[in-house]
């Protein structure tokens, strides 16, 4: 990996017109993560959720490269819980959501690679301090001696989902909420994101899941399939608390002219204070030649097992325990950030 300044990698904010987001099962460089390290949010949960983070790690290490960010007081149990062939990089953390958190990559088909560097302010304030998030995606691509493009808008790589071509999915309720961008309008955000990550058709979903605290990230609803299908959290129950906004985010995919498969809702759990865990098995991760999807030792695991087997054909689906992960607020999606070949 090259090693350049900051200022020589940053860019000011310009639009890039060969340059796009690709879709998430184009081939990956690399995997990056980050260290659970906010004792707060774990409680005692926190020895558990390092043990999952590894677990993840190391399953996703079997098919390609993964790159752990770690908090200097972490490093050796990071090392212990972690297989040998994972890179482990010291680097200041507030916290390990590293999907919201990382650069988000693009490229532009002919081998060139830039990374887009968009704010962050904590899940719209919820979490502080948030300072050295915020600087983890600049400083992983300077590690990685790519370009850095800097956008001055607040987004977290959860909050969206993209097709490669062009399409892309959100939810009202987190990229239209007063505490990311005050005061921009639908036409502003839908500019910017085709200005930076290529896309031409923002996708309007009305809102994620009950108890999700990021405000309704996409990545716990819908998410794009190679055949241009999307899988859809859709509850079978009519009562439960999900299905009202599962029906208009299906109304409306359907508006744009897109396949829906659903996927079974988890059964409902509530955390300790009663509040609901966003379980979702569409909070999967896309890897070269396999995908990591969260299990909740639940009836409902074999049939969304099943239906992202059908939805990406070649490659293996790799079930791995979520209950831990959901306790903080997401899941293998959540945890994991993919730097694509160029």
């Amino acid at each position: 990996m090259g090693k350049m300044t900051a200022a020589e990698t940053a860019r000011p904010a310009q639009v890039a017109p060969d340059y796009f987001m690709p879709a998430e099962w184009h081939p990956h460089g690399a995997c990056w993560m980050a260290w659970p390290c906010r004792r707060s949010l774990w409680g005692e949960n926190f020895a558990a959720a390092c043990r999952a983070y590894a677990a993840v790690a190391n399953a996703i290490a079997e098919y390609e490269t993964v790159h752990m960010l770690v908090p200097e007081q972490r490093l050796q149990q990071a090392r212990r819980l972690c297989a040998e062939s994972i890179r482990i990089v010291p680097m200041p953390l507030d916290d390990s959501w590293l999907r919201d958190t990382g650069p988000l990559f693009t490229i532009d088909g002919k081998g060139g690679i830039r990374g887009t560097d968009w704010a962050f302010n904590g899940w719209g304030g919820k979490y502080r301090p948030h300072d050295r998030d915020a600087a983890s995606s600049g400083a992983i691509l300077q590690l990685l001696g790519i370009e850095r493009v800097s956008v001055p808008m607040v987004l977290e790589g959860g909050a969206i989902d993209v097709d490669g071509s062009g399409r892309l999915l959100a939810t009202e309720e987190c990229l239209l909420n007063v505490n990311r961008n005050p005061g921009w309008s639908r036409q502003r955000i839908e500019r910017t994101l085709g200005t930076f990550l290529g896309i031409r058709q923002v996708v309007w979903l009305d809102r994620g899941l009950c108890g999700d605290e990021t405000d309704g990230h996409v990545d716990n609803i819908a998410r794009f399939t190679p055949e241009g299908a999307v899988l859809l959290h859709f509850p079978q129950d009519p009562a439960s608390p999900n299905r009202p906004a599962a029906e208009e985010n299906r109304r409306r995919l359907l508006a744009a002219g897109l396949e829906v498969r659903p996927l079974p809702e988890p059964p409902i759990a509530m955390n300790e204070t009663g509040g609901l865990l966003p379980r979702s098995y569409a909070n999967f991760y896309i890897g070269n030649d396999a995908v990591f999807m969260p299990v909740f030792a639940a009836c409902a695991d074999d049939r969304a097992r099943a239906i992202i087997g059908e939805m990406f054909p070649g490659r293996r689906i790799v079930c791995l325990p979520g209950e831990v992960l959901v306790t903080g607020g997401g899941n293998i999606h959540c945890i994991t950030q993919q730097q694509p070949v160029p």
